[in-house]
């Protein structure tokens, strides 16, 4: 019982003593999109200028002070930044509760301009040894470009916490299922290829890309992702999007015993998703279908639902939903979480963000957790 009231104890100080990079979660509320804040067109890694001057000053409770030079600038053409995480766990069952630190990821990346069209953007992760590096053409500035390189395909909702089941799960950290519990599509997946992308009267998006994930020649046959974003106009005030996104993941690994070894179906992975935003609230949701994913003749779901409310500028609140469905050939198997959570930004580039995690299965089991995530970025 002491354990429950320490945990509420901080949330709710959080609270009163006074945004993450969820992407979507700021277009919606900025009525904008993902290329008006990042050098890379679909979100994430280097922030441009407008993105780094709105998270020095827009974001946190305190900025820097005026006379406090501060810049991400070498010289006129190259930027810098950096993105840390770790957090600390409150594992709790039915028999034990175990705490531990973990550490998430330490990232650099830097971009440079070599012309006023074209960029090349690097990042590279110490703790996950992870690392991107691709070239970015404007052949039609605003309207198309294209990439090639190695990078994260662009599929759904791109939420920045990756145990959500439409990203990667939790990777059976907390709580092993023996499965998978998310889509490839989480901050750890790369591949090697080429992306389009095309704006459609600052209406329509859409990113198509073919690359290999695998570092090994002629392994793996190429995968195909595809996202067509909407975002109608409808007024300064609210912010809105649809859209859907395909992967097509076709994998020649072996399963089975080796007299019976049999070359896996191509992966289907395709869903919708949507986004509503409005002053201080904001709502998004994504639901996906992955056919032959965990195995042939199988089919899974992964669904998402997450909404926040901006309490003071530096604190919002955050409910997320997920489920995930292994097999809908068979019944109570889902698997349901329910997400309670502060996002503090008590000073530029830094976060804090504590969350209890509510788990729900059948048969019924305890297994609950709680973290405090520590984010530093520039």
């Amino acid at each position: 019982m002491k354990l429950y009231i320490s945990v509420f104890t901080i949330l709710f100080s959080l609270l009163f003593i006074g945004e993450s990079v969820s992407l979507p979660r700021f277009a919606l509320r900025e009525n904008s999109s993902c290329i008006d804040c990042h050098v890379n067109p679909t979100g994430g890694i280097q922030r441009n200028k407008r993105g780094w001057s709105y998270s020095r000053t827009m974001m946190a409770m305190v900025s820097p002070r005026s006379d406090f030079e501060m810049s991400n600038k070498i010289g006129e053409n190259i930027q810098f930044g950096f993105d840390v995480r770790g957090q600390y766990l409150l594992k709790m069952t039915d028999s034990t509760k175990k705490t531990d630190f973990q550490k998430m990821n330490a990232s650099l990346y830097t971009t440079i301009d070599l012309s006023e069209n074209i960029s090349f953007i690097a990042r590279y992760d110490f703790i996950q040894d992870i690392w991107e590096g691709y070239g970015v053409a404007h052949l039609f500035p605003g309207v198309f470009y294209i990439k090639g390189g190695t990078f994260s395909p662009n599929f759904g909702l791109r939420l920045d916490d990756h145990t959500a089941y439409t990203r990667g799960g939790d990777f059976g950290l907390l709580f092993s299922t023996g499965v998978k519990q998310g889509l490839i599509y989480n901050p750890l997946y790369v591949e090697s290829g080429v992306e389009v992308g095309l704006n459609i009267f600052d209406q329509a998006f859409l990113t198509a890309s073919v690359g290999n994930p695998s570092s090994q020649l002629f392994v793996k046959d190429p995968s195909f992702t595809a996202n067509l974003k909407i975002s109608p106009s409808i007024s300064d005030e609210v912010g809105m999007f649809i859209g859907g996104s395909l992967g097509i993941y076709r994998d020649k690994q072996f399963s089975g015993p080796p007299r019976f070894q049999q070359i896996l179906p191509q992966v289907k992975m395709y869903g919708g998703y949507f986004g509503f935003g409005y002053d201080k609230f904001t709502l998004m949701g994504e639901y996906d279908i992955a056919d032959d994913y965990l195995a042939g003749d199988i089919k899974s779901t992964f669904l998402m639902l997450e909404a926040s409310y901006t309490i003071f500028k530096g604190l919002d609140a955050v409910f997320r939903f997920d489920k995930f469905d292994p097999s809908t050939k068979l019944d109570e198997d889902a698997l349901s979480r329910y997400i309670i959570g502060f996002e503090f930004s008590p000073y530029s580039f830094v976060e804090i963000r504590p969350q209890y995690r509510i788990q729900s299965e059948k048969p019924s089991v305890m297994n609950n957790s709680a973290l405090i995530q520590f984010h530093f970025w520039y």
